[in-house]
């Protein structure tokens, strides 16, 4: 097996000096991560909770845009995206100066986007008004829409500071950071809606402000005297427009994976809103709670990113895929045990996320139920989608998968799903089938996706395709 002089994170040598994994280093590396990304998902639930003490009717509009705004935020912010796989393989090369440059270079991509979230942010009635949600519901969406999208840059600036402690294999900066946006987000949520009296609106305002406190803590650690001497991450900032667009080249693709997945899943629950309150609100709060499964499985899988970049920085490709492989074990095995316990206290679980004065919301909880069972049969494929994804990621090979997502996606997920959800004549169009199977259907159409993309984005994987894929790392 190749490998370079000294050991990689995550290599142990035997007594006989054959290199092995070393899972104990693995697990400290990955722990943070699971951390960081379940406090992502107490973010996402955190949100939920509080707008679900208004009504179903602003938990459901709230879903209807949820989607549509991470779909904005990953297409414009695949830079930022790309950071973390640029600084594991430069930090594998042992080229500090270059980490630090990949996320001031970001930052200024970052800087970029502002018209283009100001855009979106005033054409909100123009985007959703097409998707005939019910008046109501409409306009509590826009109200949530325009300030989520209009700060989102701070989203984009977050990443790319974090993806530098992730990228150097310092998860625990992240954690510090995202626990930190997790406790103001809590505090300003309940202040911002009920205090000040913003309603759903409230929250959004809530989620730009924790995040522009996390952007502040980042930098803080980012500029540091021990990173300073190490990345010379004072020296970098300045904007060069060549590795701005090696840097495009390579995290626009990144993103578009991510933003592709994601528009159909936002199509997706539009479906539901369309459908009503009920199946629209119960989805959003499935799919929330659900965030708890692959929200830590994301965390496994970005622990693979980080030793797969770093391992071909080191040029031993050979150890990206064995480090590899185990990743992807280890995020479907979690997976597939979180995802039946999930469903298996649905009962107890959806009631917490629904007025109980509110008419509905039997209903609501009762139809969450329904659908967490489906959603738990696909966390295995789920496992495989997330962590072959990251892994390739690592590697630096985004364009044929993100292919392989966009075609799934629109070939297979929402033309299925659209079919599997509405009545006929209840749907956007006419000229496709409908069987009328509501949130049901479509959660079926989401599974029969998710194990077609898992399978896919894995065979990928094991083709090793992706070691001739080479970053300019100059």
């Amino acid at each position: 097996m190749d490998a370079p002089n000294k050991l990689l994170p995550g290599q142990i040598s035997s007594p006989s000096g054959r290199l092995r994994l070393d899972y104990a280093a693995v697990a400290r590396l990955a722990f943070p991560f699971m951390l960081n990304s379940a406090v992502q998902a107490v973010l996402n639930a955190t949100d939920t909770w509080f707008v679900g003490r208004l009504s179903p009717a602003a938990t459901s509009a709230m879903g209807a845009v949820y989607w549509p705004v991470l779909v904005f935020i990953l297409l414009f912010g695949g830079v930022g995206m790309s950071v973390q796989t640029l600084v594991a393989q430069a930090y594998g090369g042992e080229r500090g100066a270059r980490a630090s440059q990949a996320v001031w270079t970001a930052l200024w991509a970052c800087l970029f986007t502002v018209p283009a979230f100001t855009a979106l942010a005033l054409a909100g009635s123009w985007i959703f008004s097409p998707f005939g949600i019910a008046h109501g519901t409409l306009r509590l969406a826009l109200d949530y829409w325009f300030p989520r999208i209009l700060t989102a840059p701070f989203a984009i600036a977050l990443w790319s500071l974090l993806g530098f402690f992730n990228g150097i294999g310092r998860p625990v900066v992240t954690l510090r950071v995202t626990l930190c946006v997790a406790v103001v987000n809590a505090v300003l949520n309940q202040l911002f809606i009920f205090n000040f009296g913003l309603g759903v609106a409230g929250s959004a305002w809530a989620t730009a402000a924790a995040q522009f406190v996390g952007v502040g803590l980042g930098l803080a650690w980012f500029l540091d005297q021990a990173n300073r001497d190490r990345y010379r991450s004072h020296l970098t900032a300045r904007l060069r427009l060549r590795p701005l667009l090696r840097q495009f080249n390579l995290g626009f693709p990144m993103g578009l994976l991510y933003a592709a997945d994601i528009l159909g899943f936002a199509l997706f629950q539009l479906m539901q809103v369309r459908l009503g309150d009920v199946d629209g609100a119960a989805t959003q709060i499935v799919m929330m709670l659900t965030s708890f499964c692959y929200m830590p499985a994301v965390g496994i899988a970005m622990a693979g990113t980080t030793l797969v970049g770093q391992a071909i920085g080191a040029k031993a490709p050979d150890w990206a895929y064995r480090v590899g492989n185990s990743i992807i074990v280890l995020a479907v095995i979690y997976m597939g045990m979180i995802g039946l316990l999930l469903a298996a206290a649905g009962t107890w679980l959806l009631p917490w996320f629904t007025n109980g004065a509110d008419p509905q919301a039997a209903l609501v909880a009762a139809r969450g139920c329904t659908l967490l069972w489906i959603a738990a049969g696909y966390q295995l494929f789920d496992g495989l989608n997330i962590s072959s994804g990251s892994c390739l990621r690592g590697a630096g090979d985004v364009r044929i998968p993100a292919i392989m997502v966009l075609a799934l996606s629109w070939s297979l997920f929402v033309p299925l799903a659209h079919m599997l959800s509405f009545k006929p004549g209840g749907g956007w169009v006419d000229w496709l089938p409908q069987f009328g199977l509501g949130a049901v259907g479509g959660w079926s159409a989401a599974l029969a996706y998710i194990c077609c993309l898992g399978s896919m984005l894995y065979l990928r994987w094991r083709s090793g395709a992706w070691r001739r894929v080479v970053l300019p790392l100059n």
